[in-house]
């Protein structure tokens, strides 16, 4: 569960800011798996229309036509199911580190966008369960947490937790650029 604050919400934001000549250390844009491309899903849905087409002419020649509705109800649900499960495909989460800042944005099928904003010098990352199935990681900073790459494979997750941990080291190796004082030098 997280409990690090949202800094901004809304659809969309303006995410500018994050390009702006920074020294980026880690751009990871990650998206749900999906295992059916549009070419292959059109195909697989004339199949299952031909098959349930054959199916419920058979049966409305045997005389139970109610069955040939049925038929076409199973072709509609797969196609709807189907589409829910592109729709949830459009999901990103972005991870962008600098050695100032660590941004992580979300946006959700609906266009609405998340962003947190946590302290490269005082984040960790933890990796919940990092020998399980279920491995989580998370980037924790002040008893606080934010939970990164939950829509991928377990694999792509341990993956991601290397590559945010690099980064982070990085981080922490660069010299950080001090603001001036407010009153200014003499």
């Amino acid at each position: 569960m997280e409990n690090w604050p949202v800094e901004a919400h809304g659809r969309p934001l303006r995410l500018d800011h994050l390009e702006a000549g920074e020294d980026v250390l880690l751009d990871a844009h990650v998206r749900p798996n999906r295992s059916l491309g549009g070419p292959a899903f059109l195909i697989l849905m004339i199949a299952i229309a031909v098959i349930s087409f054959t199916a419920g002419l058979a049966f409305l020649l045997a005389g139970a036509w109610p069955v040939l509705g049925f038929f076409g109800l199973d072709v509609l649900i797969v196609w709807l199911a189907f589409r829910l499960n592109y729709r949830d495909g459009r999901r990103l989460e972005r991870i962008h580190i600098t050695p100032e800042a660590i941004h992580v944005m979300r946006r959700w099928p609906t266009g609405y966008e998340t962003l947190y904003r946590l302290p490269s010098a005082w984040t960790r990352l933890v990796v919940d369960h990092e020998d399980d199935p279920d491995v989580q990681p998370r980037l924790t900073a002040m008893g606080k947490h934010v939970l990164v790459g939950s829509v991928l494979s377990p694999r792509e997750r341990r993956d991601l937790a290397s590559a945010i941990a690099g980064a982070l080291e990085k981080a922490r190796a660069t010299p950080q650029r001090l603001a001036q004082e407010t009153g200014g030098a003499s």
